[in-house]
């Protein structure tokens, strides 16, 4: 069939099969330029598909020749129908993977439940033996209790008073006033259930029971602190509330972690344009004029590029540098005092009819429908694809 971009808001109800595998081959192509780097050899990635969690893997597998395990919940194609991006991330990963010669599984499904948890166990056990590194990058909305069996739903919404400031359509290029109203009853709770950390260690007790992790295991999370401007909604927000519960537990885990000489980490990320950080009011103007300060500094980064640093300089370089609360900053470049101070100048006057010139508004609008495989360079979107693909090891 022939796939063309369908949009309901901040999501992409299509995506290219073609465009998400040349996305995947781009990536790869740019970590084996950047040369090997001397990391860990069995990795599991929990949240594999897109993202930063999809960079982790690419960067694991052909960054240090790693085996990997991905963990991953997306949809496959059906006749007549596309599937969901990661699905067709992972197939593309896994066919470049095992082409040069790396094991590479993947297993589709609920990663908060008992039973995918199981699954994964079970496989490290007939294959690996045992995880060198383990990366939690889940960006789900929603999160089934394996315990409870309750659901709970997280929520994009400031604590204590009602947000109102700038945001941006930016499929239109519209710059409006938004209001928010404050987070009531269970919000706080709930996205902290979701979206904090314990899920994270969950996974971490299970693999430790079991004896499947190597003396010297580091596990990585990642997080995301921001400016000012987006803090009401984002750092100080049921979000950031869960940002803390999810970097309080690295604390935890390293200390459940000490009998092997293993480690947790939470890496805070620059803004990227994610499938999660669209749905964030206000986050896509702050990114189109992040984007247009960093690109005229030269340091812009995507995700592959972000996920490269990260383990070059960071994890396997020598000095992890981390913050006065533990954390590994890998957002360095988007803090720095210069980018920010004229962000906050370009905020004050950022329009409707400015900003595609003080801003990279196409920039933002190119990296979302990349996401989805839309937009990528050297694609016929005019040609005929198959929209069912298969996983390799997935039958």
């Amino acid at each position: 069939m022939i796939i063309e971009p369908r949009t309901r808001g901040f999501i992409c109800l299509t995506s290219h099969p073609s465009g998400c595998e040349e996305n995947v081959k781009n990536q790869i192509e740019y970590i084996k330029s950047k040369g090997k780097i001397e990391g860990a050899k069995k990795v599991l990635v929990i949240g594999s598909s897109t993202g930063f969690g999809l960079a982790s893997r690419i960067t694991s597998a052909f960054g240090s020749d790693a085996a990997t395990i991905g963990v991953f919940f997306d949809k496959p194609g059906t006749e007549g129908r596309p599937g969901s991006p990661g699905f067709y991330n992972t197939a593309a990963f896994e066919k470049e993977a095992h082409a040069a010669g790396l094991y590479a599984k993947s297993i589709n499904g609920d990663a908060f439940s008992n039973e995918i948890k199981e699954e994964v166990i079970n496989l490290i056990k007939e294959d690996l033996g045992q995880i060198d590194l383990v990366i939690y990058s889940l960006a789900s909305p929603v999160r089934t209790h394996p315990v409870s069996g309750k659901r709970f739903k997280s929520v994009l919404k400031p604590i204590g008073g009602e947000f109102s400031n700038k945001t941006v359509d930016f499929h239109t290029g519209k710059v409006s006033e938004i209001s928010i109203k404050p987070a009531e009853g269970e919000d706080i709770e709930n996205t902290v259930t979701v979206m904090g950390g314990e899920d994270w260690k969950m996974w971490m007790d299970a693999l430790k029971a079991e004896n499947l992790l190597s003396e010297g295991a580091t596990t990585v999370a990642y997080s995301y602190i921001g400016p000012s401007l987006t803090e009401a909604v984002y750092r100080k927000g049921t979000i950031g509330a869960a940002k803390d519960h999810l970097e309080a537990t690295a604390f935890t885990i390293s200390d459940d972690l000490k009998s092997i000489g293993g480690k947790a980490y939470v890496s805070v990320n620059k803004a990227l344009v994610t499938q999660a950080s669209s749905a964030i009011p206000v986050i896509p103007l702050y990114i189109s004029l992040l984007f247009k300060v960093m690109k005229e500094k030269g340091i812009h980064e995507g995700c592959i590029e972000q996920i490269q640093r990260l383990y070059s300089e960071r994890l396997y370089g020598g000095d992890i540098a981390l913050d006065d609360k533990g954390r590994i900053r890998i957002d360095d470049w988007e803090m720095r005092e210069d980018v920010q101070s004229e962000i906050a100048e370009l905020w004050k006057t950022a329009t409707s009819e400015n900003l595609s010139e003080i801003g990279d508004l196409e920039g933002y609008s190119n990296d979302f429908f990349n996401l989805f495989g839309f937009k990528v360079e050297g694609v016929d979107y005019n040609a005929d694809v198959n929209e069912v693909v298969k996983v390799p090891s997935i039958s």
